[in-house]
């Protein structure tokens, strides 16, 4: 057309008009999963091929990242088919990379008839885009925490508004059913949640416990769009009617896996500074007693041998009366840096019992076995200098956890152990 005239402009000029300014015109077959390309230019000419399925053009339309040519976990494209099918006419913008280049472009797409659609791509200029993003980004930091929300109806078992922001600002397209959808992202949660999942989205779940208004949220392992399984939290929150009837919930899916994963290294700490003896570092007299009735319950469940022993100073007192209590801080570090290094080949847990006291859990060994370990530490720490007192001696305890013990009678016989190798003169091992 060389002048424009809204008095003569027909529909043989609109025909005219769209392979010369639309960027792609594509017709659809999503039953046979075929499409044609009637037209393309510009970015649409290296991005659209001719080989492609429907699949691969919903793929590559909008199953990446945002702003990049990374694709989404294979698991995922389980919605590729739902994706691909539309009720009505839809409008979205979408990311598309071109070699190394992103560009920005508007979708139409158009149903002609069951399963056949009409796709208008036109990339959009670029200036206008940037406008857009600036002003994106007052509410991209409250947005961005939230991977995934859409709006479900129970009693319709319907979804809608579904947003992906790793995917884009725009509300995808997916014409699925809540049933549906729920069967498909069970496999997304790690197992050891997933039965947790299924219970806590049963439709009659939801409308038994929550009331219109409440929110409530779990929070699980769920693999992300890039195949990694990362902390989510799952919130749904049931719409506030007046109709008591009324089953709809806003369902979201909150990225929370750099706070969960900073909290569960402070509570390894936590749980660490409790466990241990100031003094000593070993573990202190609440989680080594905790380790003994852990060895009496396996013991119980099978048959691995399990024995334990209890180590005391010979004579402690009297290094603290004559050289003070620093050396004697001093002299049960060094002791418990001794024993230490000898179990540090045993499957064995040490802990402070009290005072100069010791005691040890060897898992898997028998009673002979014990007996010979005992003995090998004795003389290690007679051997072993001392600074400022020289060398010291113990007498240990030992006995073997039997499948009939309880708690009581195991450390009973032990400590008997031990009140007889002190009797006995000290510096020995005896049997309880």
């Amino acid at each position: 057309m060389a002048e424009f005239n809204i008095n003569t402009f027909s529909m043989e000029d609109v025909l005219a008009f769209i392979p010369q300014k639309v960027g792609a015109v594509i017709v659809v077959d999503a039953k046979e999963d075929r499409i044609r390309t009637l037209s393309k230019k510009g970015i649409f000419q290296d991005f659209i091929r001719d080989d492609w399925t429907y699949l691969n053009l919903i793929e590559n339309l909008w199953y990446h990242f945002s702003n990049s040519s990374e694709t989404i976990a294979e698991n995922y494209h389980v919605f590729l088919e739902t994706s691909g099918k539309f009720t009505g006419n839809y409008s979205r913008r979408i990311s598309l990379m071109v070699g190394e280049t992103a560009h920005q472009a508007q979708m139409m797409v158009y149903p002609l008839a069951e399963d056949f659609y009409l796709f208008l791509l036109d990339e959009l200029d670029i200036s206008v885009c940037r406008d857009e993003d600036l002003t994106n980004k007052k509410v991209d930091a409250i947005q961005n925490i939230y991977l995934f929300s859409m709006y479900i109806d129970i009693v319709r078992d319907t979804t809608s508004s579904i947003s992906v922001t790793e995917i884009s600002d725009e509300v995808v397209n997916q014409q699925l059913k809540y049933s549906e959808w729920r069967n498909m992202i069970i496999n997304m949660i790690d197992k050891e949640y997933q039965q947790q999942f299924l219970t806590e989205t049963d439709p009659e779940t939801l409308k038994k416990k929550y009331a219109p208004g409440q929110t409530f949220s779990f929070d699980c392992l769920m693999m992300n769009l890039e195949g990694k399984y990362i902390w989510v939290k799952l919130i749904f929150s049931r719409s506030e009617t007046t109709n008591a009837d009324d089953y709809r919930f806003v369902f979201m899916v909150q990225n929370i896996h750099e706070e969960s994963l900073e909290l569960r290294q402070n509570l390894k700490q936590y749980e660490k500074m409790a466990s241990l003896d100031p003094l000593t570092s070993i573990y202190n007299h609440g989680r080594i007693e905790t380790e003994l009735n852990n060895a009496v319950v396996e013991r119980s469940k099978n048959s691995r041998n399990a024995s334990i022993m209890m180590l005391d100073i010979d004579f402690f007192k009297k290094v603290n009366d004559t050289y003070g209590h620093s050396v004697g801080d001093i002299t049960l570090k060094h002791f418990a840096e001794c024993i230490l290094d000898g179990l540090k080949d045993k499957n064995a847990v040490l802990g402070r019992w009290g005072g100069e006291e010791f005691t040890a859990v060897c898992y898997e060994t028998s009673l002979d076995d014990a007996k010979e370990l005992a003995e090998a530490l004795r003389t290690k720490v007679e051997a072993e200098p001392f600074d400022k007192i020289g060398h010291i001696t113990c007498s240990i305890g030992i006995t073997e956890i039997t499948a009939n013990d309880n708690f009581d009678r195991a450390f009973e016989r032990m400590d008997h152990a031990l009140y007889e190798a002190k009797s006995a003169g000290r510096n020995c091992v005896k049997v309880g």
